[in-house]
């Protein structure tokens, strides 16, 4: 009847109010016990010494006595374990009762975060996300590719085109000396045939010449393709 002239208690409030007087109460039943323990072994040390008297009707009571002294004690080990058993039950409510608020604030949470994050505004972000990508890769290959331009090294250039001079100078001497060598094969040509023969041996010199301007045309190709 207190929270009629005050603020109501909450049921958690009623839960810890509940469990201290449960754990009062144990209390209050160990001390009671000890308290008959005590008695017990009391009542014993008078048995025996009231039979060593030979009393022995006051042995007969203080027996019976005994007898409700330990029922009593157990009476109150059992009383104490049901109490304790509600007070476990207790103990399960208020963390069911934690458990459920911590749910329910991080069901909040997650409503509220739902509610923010909007499916079609994803999707856009990450379809603008993925075109700046690209744009961005395009810009990068073209000034990559402006980079490269501006910071070609002419000295390389410069040289490969002397190493491709200097590989047709020594096939323009390699002809040379083929075609220095082509007369005297005609001049053996025509000692052996006549004087008709000098005809086909020039014939055959500009053959051999043409042979020799198409193997070197096809060096020079050969060179290009490289």
């Amino acid at each position: 009847m207190s929270w009629l002239f005050g603020r109501k208690k909450t049921p958690q409030e009623m839960l810890r109010q509940n469990q201290r007087a449960l754990n009062k109460a144990m209390r209050d039943l160990d001390r009671e016990r000890q308290q008959m323990e005590q008695q017990e072994k009391k009542i014993i040390i008078d048995i025996k010494k009231m039979a060593k008297q030979g009393q022995m009707d006051a042995v007969k009571i203080m027996a019976k006595d005994l007898v409700r002294t330990r029922r009593y004690v157990k009476k109150f080990i059992l009383m104490r374990a049901n109490i304790q058993a509600v007070a476990l039950k207790i103990q399960t409510l208020k963390s069911n009762d934690a458990m459920a608020q911590a749910m329910k604030g991080v069901t909040k949470a997650m409503t509220t975060m739902n509610k923010q994050l909007k499916l079609p505004q994803i999707q856009k972000i990450m379809m603008e996300f993925e075109k700046q990508s690209e744009i961005m890769d395009m810009k990068e290959e073209m000034m990559n590719d402006a980079i490269d331009d501006a910071m070609g090294d002419e000295d390389d250039e410069e040289e490969s085109e002397a190493i491709v001079s200097q590989v047709l100078d020594e096939l323009g001497l390699q002809m040379a000396d083929q075609l220095q060598d082509l007369p005297a094969t005609g001049n053996k040509a025509a000692k052996g045939v006549g004087a008709k023969q000098p005809q086909a041996a020039a014939a055959g010199a500009g053959a051999g010449l043409s042979d020799a301007d198409a193997d070197l045309e096809a060096r020079l190709n050969e060179l290009r393709r490289q």
